[in-house]
């Protein structure tokens, strides 16, 4: 028993000691794997270091005396400039900086440089920290050498390899130049704004001073401070902002001892613009207005990109010879008659096809500090808002034609009264007529019927934000602003079959070491190429007849808008847009303080507009507008309402050709001009038994038709018994011997047909002559020919009861071919009849009154007056069927679906 208890207190210890030599192992392994995975990671992450490295270019020598500048290409991959061209560099050597400056930039920029190797360790573990907490690329910790290496051989690009590189070439580079050498690089090297590198040009450019050592204090802060952001600190243009700039370089320059306290408050005194030379004034980039829109659109598109440093390869949309006109036509010494020195103009030309800016006019003799007047301002509209916000979203969501009829009336919305131009109102007019004559109350009433909503959604498709919608946007006169560029590229969707490019003017960029980036914007589907077409067309006219004639260039398909805005009686902006399948043009002419332009002002744009266009068009094929399928043009009726299709008998003068979509097309002939057809299969039936005479007849559609009837007794005069929309008629209590010879005709309710040619027939009645026939009494109707032959069996009759009927009178109405009819009943007669035709006839005003909302028709031109094919008359016509339906139980179809 004791040798067994042993055992287990063995056995016990045995395993005792096998857990602890187990526990040390695992302990070991962890440590172990720790170290391994560290190894790893510090040789990949060496390993990666060092491929940045060796990937990392050669310091060359001429990159570093040379700034590292961007090339800018036209349309056709010439180069057109070198942002960084020698004109705007001074080279200066070490010796040339005063003190004043390179204490300046040294405290500003890197104020251990005389101390590190290139890198400042320091400042990099601040900036790693603020990378951990903000993310990469939250603070720089570049010191002046790593700033000469970025802009000599590398990128603006946020990344580890270019910071890797970055830091390897700066030391490297700090390795083999002196500091001096090196600051002069950096002096030499940095853009400074204005077009300006290199502190020499900045000097000249800011202070008009060739020699550094005449420098201040304050001066010198201004050039420390800038290459920051140059463009935000220009003291030309934000003074406020420079002068901060300059109060914070002033503070660096005490704290690190450079200059006293109160050296620094003494240059804080310094009004900037005091210090600035008002003779220097920005040298001319070639092209200025289009450079100054592509640095914007570089800026936008790359991330951190600067135009002026970074090397890029620019391909631009650029047309020189566009250019070069749009400058000619801008300049003093233009053909432009300019009516002061302050009115302004800014003008963009655009690809109808692709959205290319191939233009853009910045303003008269523009220079590139100058507000850029095609592309910066925001102003209304104008009427040229019209076919954005009233017909084109009318066409496209309503399907409206461009016949389409609104009235022209007195008009108030929301308290205002709505005016025209000339304050006059032209009644019923068309879509066409209102667009190309630019009235103001049937825009707003398009506007109304379409729905706010949907022309908001219309403008925004091409690339027009609308800021609290009003009706008065309908023309123009609401809270939104816009520019040329934006109108030019709006304008051409409508001759791009409603596809719409947002304007561009750089089509790729290429970085130095990197890939080619493409920067052409994708065409968006604004529209229907129905109402793409349809508004171009009714745009058309606007040139030909309306009020773009000044503008307009025989020969050639182009489509334009004119708009003028109104504030307290003057008109502050005067537009002109204008395109082809070519080209979209937009002018604006106005005056900065929104000073109210003279006629001469506002003719402007207009004046510019037609050779600007006659240029660019000059050798180059231009094809007219192309109709789509989904609209067709038809000839109707002018003044019908809703739109008819002309008769047989329409006047070619009242027959006008418009386009309509094929959904909503008119399919009714007007009757307005047509004779109805006559009645047929008429028979008369004398009845002994009631002594009464059964007259009955056929006939088609009788819609809008009733029949008159009228009768003479043994030759009399016609006179009219009744007028009925039956096909029937009794006449009691006849006279006996007598012969009865009937008339009917078909007569138009409405007054809109001419009435049919009578249908005779011809009732003898047996016996002697002897009661009266009993009629209602009426006036005795004018005397009616009789238009029958009595048959062989009426020849028997007794004589004395035919002695006005021929021998040989047949029964049957006259030939359809003569001009023989049963004349109409005396005006006193017919009386009680014509006040009903008027009343149909009013009626059928009230009915186009009613159908003004759906697709009606009418009255193409000003009332009383002859506008060419616009020729009008407020007379309305209500809807008519087709004479002679076959089939009188089909459903009427409207002339417009809804």
């Amino acid at each position: 028993m004791a040798n067994e208890g042993q055992s287990r207190t063995a056995r016990r210890n045995q395993m005792k000691a096998s857990k602890k030599k187990k526990g040390k192992p695992l302990f070991k392994k962890i440590l172990l794997t720790i170290f391994i995975v560290g190894l790893v990671l510090m040789i990949g992450t060496g390993g990666l270091f060092a491929y940045y490295i060796s990937s990392a270019p050669k310091l060359d020598e001429s990159q570093l005396s040379t700034p590292f500048s961007s090339k800018v290409y036209d349309m056709n991959d010439k180069l057109i400039t070198d942002l960084a061209g020698a004109e705007r560099r001074t080279k200066v050597t070490y010796d040339d900086l005063p003190p004043v400056l390179k204490d300046a930039v040294i405290a500003t920029e890197d104020s251990r440089f005389y101390d590190h190797i290139g890198i400042d360790f320091r400042r990099i573990v601040a900036a790693v920290g603020a990378n951990i907490t903000s993310g990469f690329g939250a603070e720089g910790a570049s010191t002046i050498t790593q700033q000469v290496v970025k802009r000599s051989f590398l990128t603006s690009k946020k990344t580890i390899e270019r910071k890797v590189q970055e830091q390897y070439l700066a030391i490297k580079l700090d390795q083999e130049y002196s500091k001096e050498k090196i600051l002069e690089m950096y002096m030499n090297k940095i853009y400074y704004g204005a077009g300006a590198y290199g502190v020499s040009e900045a000097a000249k450019t800011y202070f008009g001073k060739e020699d550094l050592s005449e420098l201040t204090l304050p001066q010198a802060a201004l050039l420390a401070g800038l290459p920051q952001r140059p463009s935000a600190y220009n003291p030309f243009e934000n003074p406020d902002l420079a002068k901060d700039r300059i109060n914070t370089v002033l503070n660096l320059m005490v704290m690190h001892g450079k200059i006293t306290e109160q050296e620094a408050e003494e240059a804080k005194k310094t009004d900037v613009k005091d210090m600035l030379d008002k003779t220097e004034t920005e040298k001319e980039t070639p092209y200025d207005a289009f450079i100054k829109k592509v640095k914007e659109e570089v800026k936008a598109k790359m991330d951190g990109a600067d135009i002026h440093r970074d090397g890029l390869k620019i391909y631009t949309t650029l047309d020189p010879k566009a250019q070069e006109s749009v400058q000619e036509l801008l300049s003093s010494d233009g053909p432009i008659s300019w009516p002061d020195e302050e009115i302004q103009t800014g003008v963009a030309v655009t690809d109808t096809k692709t959205g290319a800016v191939r233009a853009i006019g910045g303003g008269r003799d523009y220079q590139g500090s100058n507000l850029n007047y095609a592309t910066d301002i925001t102003r209304q509209a104008g009427s040229t808002f019209k076919p954005i916000m009233a017909y084109g979203p009318a066409i496209e969501y309503n399907k409206i034609s461009t016949y389409h009829q609104i009235k022209d009336e007195e008009y108030e919305v929301n308290g205002k009264d709505i005016n025209n131009f000339d304050n006059r109102f032209r009644g019923w007019v068309s879509a066409r007529y209102a667009l190309s004559r630019s009235l103001n109350v049937p825009a707003i009433k398009t506007l109304q019927d379409v729905g706010m909503d949907q022309a908001v959604e219309f403008a925004s498709g091409l690339g027009i934000d609308i800021e609290n919608p009003q009706p008065v946007e309908a023309y123009g006169g609401g809270a939104t602003g816009v520019n040329p560029l934006q109108m030019a590229g709006a304008f051409a969707a409508f001759g791009n079959e409603g596809v719409y490019n947002e304007p561009y003017t750089v089509r790729k960029i290429e970085v130095p070491g990197e890939d080619t980036l493409d920067t052409k914007p994708e065409p968006k589907s604004a529209m229907n190429s129905y109402t793409a077409y349809m508004i171009s067309d009714m745009l058309q006219t606007t040139m030909s007849e309306g009020s773009g004639q000044a503008a307009n260039i025989s020969g050639l398909p182009e489509a334009g808008k004119t708009g003028t805005t109104n504030r307290e009686d003057t008109a502050p902006d005067s537009w002109f847009n204008g395109y082809t399948t070519n080209y979209s043009i937009s002018i604006w002419t106005g005056y900065n303080d929104m000073s109210g332009l003279s006629q001469a002002g506002k003719d402007i744009p207009k004046q510019i507009f037609k050779p600007l266009m006659t240029q660019l068009s000059e050798g180059k094929e231009t094809a007219d507008f192309n109709k789509p399928e989904s609209v067709v043009q038809l000839e109707v009726e002018e003044g019908s309402r809703p739109a008819k299709l002309p008769s047989s008998n329409t006047p070619q003068s009242r027959v006008v050709t418009e386009l309509f979509h094929v959904d909503n097309q008119p399919s009714k002939v007007s009757k307005k001009f047509k004779q109805l057809d006559p009645v047929s299969s008429m028979t008369g039936e004398y009845s002994e038994e009631s002594n009464s005479i059964e007259l009955n007849w056929s006939y088609g559609d009788t819609e809008d038709v009733s029949f008159q009837v009228s009768v003479s007794i043994d030759g009399g005069e016609y006179r009219e018994l009744t007028t009925t929309k039956d096909k029937s008629a009794s006449v009691s209590n006849v006279q006996q011997g007598s012969t009865y010879q009937f008339a009917v005709k078909a007569i138009s309710d409405s007054g809109e047909a001419e009435s049919s040619e009578s249908t005779g027939e011809r009732v003898q009645v047996p016996g002697v002559q002897g009661n009266p026939l009993e009629t209602p009494e009426e006036e005795s109707p004018e005397e009616e020919p009789s238009t029958e032959e009595p048959s062989e069996e009426e020849e028997q009759a007794p004589e004395e009861n035919n002695e006005d009927t021929p021998d040989n009178e047949e029964d049957t109405p006259p030939d359809e071919g003569t001009d023989e009819e049963p004349p109409a009943p005396e005006e006193g007669s017919g009386e009680g009849n014509e006040n009903n035709q008027d009343d149909n006839s009013g009626e059928g005003n009230d009915q186009g009154n009613e159908n003004q909302n759906s697709e009606n028709s009418g009255n193409n031109g000003e009332s009383g007056e002859s506008e060419g094919s616009e020729d009008s008359t407020n007379e309305e016509s209500p809807e008519e069927p087709a004479p002679e339906q076959p089939n009188t139980d089909e459903q009427e179809s409207t002339d417009e679906a809804a």
